[in-house]
């Protein structure tokens, strides 16, 4: 990489943690730290749910599928769109209904004390290793770009990070995610018509691709585990706890539903643009192997992208995967706040708690980064993130999703479901193959994912409605909010949006200074990067402008 790529890229790293730390004297208390207020405005909260479900992962998973087997990486993620559709018609709304800080506050409300600390627990385990998940790829990136060691990328990257979550609670990671989509964004429009170029065009493409690369299945990837997939998606989507913070940070039920077909309709058109790179780069260099197709996007970014693009790339990258971290670690900090800590010393002040807050966001952050660190031992990130998708996806998070519909399933049948799945998935995962020698292959390792917690819950509903209709009464509505609920909905709400809204359109217009900037000394696809680079300072002025006239 040129120096002015490594500048960029430093830039890019200030102006997060600049971003970041700007949120640390508006988030005091639980309220403002965990759910920015309850009135984050609904087209912010949507970008934040697709750049939070987004990462690096998205170029080095699906790149790396996409180099090898084509056109099925974007099917794959459009299950993701259509689970964005059904999640802001049906699940959303529910989730903002409930009026709770954290979805593990939902559970407790509805099933139980006991059901909400086993399932805390739970998600607090698994976290740690989808976390780590999101932050090994970045890291990737940055060795494959630069040459930096991966150990000490995961390192540096992970604390700062820490840094800025810890520092501004959910508006900082908000206004980091939308700051960050607007910068993939630019990114990935200035390389695709130059890495098209580079292959001859729509037609060289076409005509030099391997054989059946454009079909809309291939290889291992069925269409029995791309609907297992889709499945998946809606139940994590719409279950994940970091993911119903953006349902229930709004102001109302149809804000809600906003949040949810933004999602949808952005995973429509974002995954045929991101996928174009790594496939382009099969076209260019055939002959990558082991984990080598893993880096084909940045490889591709590296053979287009003029002086100073690739560490506008290469930092679109690494923040809009730390949008996904930061997500992970503040949810995962309000888990172990609110809903331990809390239980534990009730008489806690505020003051105290958003200690305990920050401190958590901290020592969960390190747990991440080990985890990062060991994601080659266990077996590269593909097999990482998909057997975690298979072993917890259904299992963790769509009984209490289903608990949302259902007025008869209790806390025992709920819990029971999660613990009987995902023993059935580890037992068939790690303990069958040495035992009994019988694995599954990985559309079979999915199907039973998402089918078994399915089946037993239609079974629990059947039983409950037909053959103990008052059992199943025994834990049938929410019950009234706790206190701490009471206390917090007198944050300002309405003085966060003013700030969160101010340091995204003045970030917005300097993304485009930036990037203009970087046209001046642009080498190749100069007009491309200008065009860019004005369109993003005008809108970020345009905001600029309507928040002085809405005074």
């Amino acid at each position: 990489m040129h120096s002015l790529d490594y500048i960029t890229v430093a830039l890019f790293a200030l102006g997060v943690l600049g971003v970041g730390f700007s949120f640390m004297k508006s988030s005091t208390d639980m309220k403002g730290f965990f759910s920015a207020g309850g009135q984050v405005p609904w087209w912010i909260s949507g970008l934040s749910l697709f750049m939070s479900f987004f990462s690096a992962g998205t170029f080095v998973v699906w790149g790396s599928i996409a180099y090898t087997h084509g056109w099925v990486s974007v099917t794959i993620q459009w299950t993701m769109a259509i689970a964005g559709f059904i999640i802001g018609f049906f699940i959303a709304p529910r989730w903002q209904e409930a009026k709770v800080l954290t979805a593990a506050e939902y559970i407790q409300r509805r099933l139980g004390l006991n059901v909400q600390k086993v399932y805390s627990y739970l998600f607090l385990a698994v976290s740690m290793f989808t976390t780590g998940g999101f932050l090994y790829p970045v890291a990737k990136i940055i060795q494959v770009s630069t040459g930096f060691p991966l150990g000490w990328s995961i390192v540096l990257l992970g604390l700062m990070v820490i840094l800025y979550t810890s520092a501004g609670g959910l508006w900082a990671v908000i206004a980091t995610d939308v700051l960050q989509f607007v910068i993939l964004t630019v990114a990935v429009l200035i390389i695709v018509p130059l890495a098209l170029d580079k292959a001859g065009g729509l037609s060289g493409f076409t005509a030099n691709a391997p054989d059946k690369f454009f079909e809309v299945f291939s290889g291992e990837y069925t269409l029995g585990f791309v609907l297992a997939f889709g499945l998946y998606n809606l139940f994590f989507i719409g279950g994940n706890w970091a993911y119903v913070q953006r349902y229930t940070s709004v102001a109302s039920k149809k804000d809600a539903k906003k949040v949810g077909y933004l999602f949808g309709s952005l995973y429509l058109i974002s995954p045929v643009i991101w996928m174009l790179p790594p496939m382009l780069y099969r076209v260019l260099n055939p002959d990558l192997n082991g984990f080598g197709d893993e880096g084909a996007y940045l490889l591709m970014s590296k053979e287009v992208l003029p002086i100073g693009m690739l560490g506008l790339m290469l930092g679109a990258m690494i923040f809009a995967t730390a949008s996904s971290v930061n997500t992970s670690l503040n949810i995962v900090s309000g888990v172990f706040t609110n809903d331990i800590y809390k239980k534990l010393r009730p008489q806690a002040s505020d003051a105290h708690l958003m200690r305990v807050a920050r401190l958590a966001t901290a020592v969960f952050g390190v747990l991440t980064i080990i985890v990062a660190l060991l994601i080659t031992d266990f077996g590269g990130i593909v097999e990482v993130i998909l057997s975690v998708a298979a072993l917890t996806g259904g299992a963790l998070y769509l009984p209490p999703l289903w608990s949302l519909f259902s007025k008869v399933q209790t806390g025992r049948s709920i819990l029971s479901v999660s613990v009987i799945c995902l023993a059935i998935n580890v037992f068939f995962k790690f303990i069958a193959p040495s035992v009994i020698g019988f694995s599954l292959d990985r559309t079979e390792e999915m199907m039973l994912g998402v089918m078994s917690p399915l089946l037993l819950l239609c079974c629990y509903e059947v039983y409950f409605r037909v053959f103990a209709p008052k059992q199943g009464q025994e834990v049938s509505s929410i019950t009234e909010p706790e206190e701490i609920n009471e206390s917090l909905e007198t944050s300002s709400g309405n003085a966060e949006n003013e700030h969160g809204l101010k340091v995204i359109s003045w970030g917005i217009a300097l993304v485009g200074i930036v990037v203009l900037l970087i046209s001046f000394v642009a080498e190749n696809g100069q007009a491309v990067v200008i065009a860019a680079g004005l369109a993003v300072a005008m809108i970020g002025i345009a905001m600029i402008f309507k928040i002085k006239s809405n005074k």
